[in-house]
């Protein structure tokens, strides 16, 4: 999206923060008569300079691709030209898309689909190391069917079953986003013998239901064996639902799921891992942190030896 390696870096302070606002108790939010004091410990002030960074930040990218056509030129635009190509279409009809709407857009992509991709790949190459047998079995299933080649391509990753019961298991034991979005109801409801209004904001925990017990056996364990059946997310699965369900979910579902496929095929097919330090795989620490998206408490360390 951007070539400068400051713009990067920024972003992952940006974001870092970004999650600790969208995560943290703020008295203010929950009784809006004591929202002076979000004011008084200084999350107002927080919150503007973290929005007013972001800011700048997208502009920046804006700018310059509004200064470089190279990649249209060559017919391999990137989302950024798309949005500007469709606001310069746009000021000629009704449909005029505005720069905070781009912003916004991008906002959505990068803070969407980064750090949750990046907390499932990290959970991913720990509960990989916590079960070795896991691991084994996962790097021999993608260098037969890659067979030495460097290149990973679609064809290949449609064949790796394993993969692909090994990222679910992973999404059902840790969903980055452990509460999905919040619903209105439109009209009253009752859900569980619970009666509820209509305006009510709705929670589904999926993290929770991936760990009923009255849904899978064993939920603590990690096996990705239990989705050998069939049994996959499709959206429609609701005892498994990462990315929601329905109308509303996820919309960026198959893309999440091939491109950290893709990822995790590359890391266990080219090199073998261990754990530093002499640390054994029993010894691993495996708790979360409560964050909107459930990171590990303690960042993964790990050792990649090529084979």
């Amino acid at each position: 999206m951007t070539s400068d390696p400051d713009v990067a870096g920024r972003f992952k302070v940006l974001l870092e923060e970004l999650m600790k606002l969208l995560g943290g108790f703020f008295v203010g939010d929950f009784i809006p008569s004591l929202g002076w004091v979000n004011r008084l410990v200084g999350v107002d002030r927080r919150v503007d300079k973290t929005f007013k960074e972001f800011d700048e930040m997208l502009e920046s990218i804006l700018v310059e691709h509004e200064g470089s056509n190279g990649s249209v030129e060559e017919g391999c635009q990137s989302f950024v030209d798309v949005l500007l190509e469709a606001q310069r279409d746009g000021k000629t009809t009704s449909h005029f898309l505005g720069r905070d709407n781009i912003k916004a857009l991008l906002m959505d992509m990068l803070v969407g689909g980064t750090d949750t991709s990046a907390t499932l790949l990290e959970w991913v190459m720990a509960e990989l190391l916590k079960h070795p047998r896991v691991m084994k079995k996962l790097q021999h299933e993608v260098r037969t069917i890659t067979k030495g080649k460097l290149e990973i391509s679609d064809s290949d990753l449609d064949q790796m079953t394993y993969l692909k019961q090994v990222m679910l298991e992973t999404l059902r034991l840790h969903p980055p986003v452990p509460l999905l979005g919040p619903r209105e109801l439109i009209e009253d409801s009752t859900i569980m013998g619970y009666e509820l209004e209509a305006g009510t904001l709705v929670f589904t925990n999926a993290w929770a239901i991936g760990r009923d017990p009255r849904s899978w056996d064993e939920p603590e364990e990690f096996r990705p064996e239990r989705f050998t059946n069939g049994c996959l997310d499709r959206g429609q699965d609701f005892d498994v639902i990462p990315f929601g369900a329905g109308r509303r979910g996820c919309p960026g579902r198959a893309f999440a799921l091939a491109i950290n496929e893709l990822v995790v095929a590359n890391l266990v097919g080219r090199f073998d891992w261990t754990l530093p330090d002499g640390i054994k795989t029993k010894d691993l620490d495996m708790n979360e942190c409560a964050l909107p998206t459930i990171h590990r408490r303690y960042h993964l360390r790990a050792m990649a030896i090529t084979i």
